[in-house]
């Protein structure tokens, strides 16, 4: 069973169509990277499958639960308490970190584990410093975000998320307001979480990285899945709206 399957999913702001009859599926583990020019909706379907946006019609199911299932021709979504579950089974890692600003990186990261799971804040933190370590950044504990440069902080952001026990985490262009020479060091940050088997969703316009890292590669445009398949396959392809759109990242393949 696909720890997320999403089936047909259409949103529309204000009479435009975003998301055109999109479908995904993504199996525990498993690295999925979406790519596509600005504008195709690939952030809009992360915000639908974290439950910030609402989608107008189809199906979101985790783990073989339904956040959305249709009815009498309507979308209908699950119960708060159906959905409170299922967002435990979920992280999201923001473009901009997102972080509190008032709080330390350990206030940061040990806030949601013990306001929501209810963890004791010992273990949270003992857990919050393994991650801090993973992530490289230790001596950052009792920082507060504006003492952070921008890859540091992106760094918080996904221990932070992964302080949740996430089975999926998404990723929504983790790099994109980063410098160009701190986006190597999320990226390999990133890379190294593979260790940690947790289905992974990546929205990203680093295609060298994406090529790299991911089981699967989903191209998008226009507000539809054009092509889908292993990044040999996706970076190898004869569609030609895909070529067209890789011809322009291909010095950096």
């Amino acid at each position: 069973m696909s720890l997320l399957v999403m089936n047909n999913i259409k949103k529309t702001f204000d009479q435009l169509e975003v998301l055109k009859d999109i479908s995904i599926k993504i199996d525990e583990g498993e690295i999925l990277s979406i790519i596509g020019p600005s504008g195709s909706g690939k952030s809009t379907l992360l915000r639908c499958a974290t439950m910030l946006e609402s989608i107008d019609d189809g199906e979101i199911i985790y783990d073989g639960n339904y956040a959305t299932s249709t009815k009498n021709g309507k979308t209908e979504y699950a119960s708060k308490i159906e959905l409170k579950k299922i967002a435990e089974l979920y992280g999201l890692v923001f473009q901009n970190f997102n972080l509190f600003p008032h709080m330390t990186v350990m206030q940061n990261i040990i806030d949601a584990p013990v306001r929501v799971q209810k963890k004791a804040k010992e273990i949270a933190m003992e857990e919050a410093l393994k991650l801090l370590n993973k992530m490289g950044l230790l001596d950052k504990a009792e920082a507060y975000p504006y003492q952070l440069s921008g890859g540091q902080s992106q760094r918080v952001a996904i221990a932070r998320a992964l302080a949740l026990k996430p089975k999926i985490l998404f990723f929504d262009e983790p790099t994109s307001a980063l410098d160009p020479e701190l986006t190597g060091e999320v990226l390999k940050v990133i890379k190294s979480l593979a260790d940690l088997h947790i289905a992974m969703v990546i929205v990203t316009h680093e295609m060298a990285f994406a090529k790299d890292i991911s089981d699967r590669v989903i191209f998008m445009a226009d507000g539809l899945v054009i092509e889908e398949g292993t990044p040999l396959e996706v970076f190898a392809s004869d569609n030609q709206r895909t070529k067209d759109f890789l011809g322009r990242y291909a010095s950096m393949l």
